[in-house]
């Protein structure tokens, strides 16, 4: 059962997407909040596997509340959607920085949000080959983070691979194919990855790439 925290202050979008997920046998809404504060506790209260957490709230708004939840090692096991209304924007590349496992637009039409949140159940990444792109040119422009790229030196080459082809949008089963491998041991390569790199999931792992400069446009 996938257990999911709903957090928007607005009470018509959190019935919408509460109508849709409970539809579902495997999914469960475990608790609403109408902002980040709220969120937080009820977070910490109930563990769910996935808070969808819009990004402009009062009190706490989901950048912040994203940080504190990506911060927390009691609530690693949560993986944190943003909900926005106006696709890829500056917010969301500073959700993605705080931690937050991927993102959806509102407007998203039912099928693809069932299935967008069963995919960050199973700790994938919601971002596409078209996002990846434009966080290419993004981070391309930036100066790197502090302590960016900290573990680089930990990871084998296979590792090294793998991060790379997950930084250009592929799923396992397309890095297992390009690098002739199985999908389950991509999949050893990614985690083992994340470890090092303490990213907490495939979006992390992503940022930390286009930073530390192991992907740039060069080599994507």
């Amino acid at each position: 059962m996938i257990r999911v925290l709903l957090v928007d202050d607005q009470p018509l979008i959190r019935s919408g997407f509460r109508a849709l997920l409970d539809l579902e046998d495997d999914i469960e809404v475990v608790a609403e909040a109408a902002d980040g504060k709220e969120g937080l506790a009820l977070t910490q209260e109930h563990l769910p596997d996935i808070a969808l957490i819009d990004i402009q709230m009062p009190v706490v708004d989901g950048i912040e509340a994203t940080r504190r939840i990506a911060a927390d090692p009691a609530l690693a096991g949560v993986h944190v959607v943003i909900l926005t209304n106006y696709g890829l924007d500056e917010y969301v590349f500073n959700a993605l920085r705080a931690g937050a496992a991927g993102f959806l637009v509102k407007d998203i039409v039912p099928e693809d949000f069932l299935h967008a949140v069963r995919v960050a159940a199973r700790g994938d990444a919601l971002l596409a080959p078209t996002i990846t792109r434009k966080l290419i040119n993004r981070f391309v422009t930036q100066p790197l983070n502090t302590g960016t790229g900290a573990g680089l030196e930990e990871l084998t080459s296979r590792e090294r691979e793998a991060v790379v082809l997950v930084a250009h949008g592929l799923s396992n089963d397309e890095i297992a194919g390009h690098m002739v491998i199985s999908p389950l041991t991509a999949k050893t390569h990614i985690n083992r990855a994340m470890a090092k790199l303490r990213a907490r999931d495939r979006a992390q792992l992503v940022v930390l790439a286009y930073e530390s400069r192991l992907v740039t446009p060069r080599n994507s």
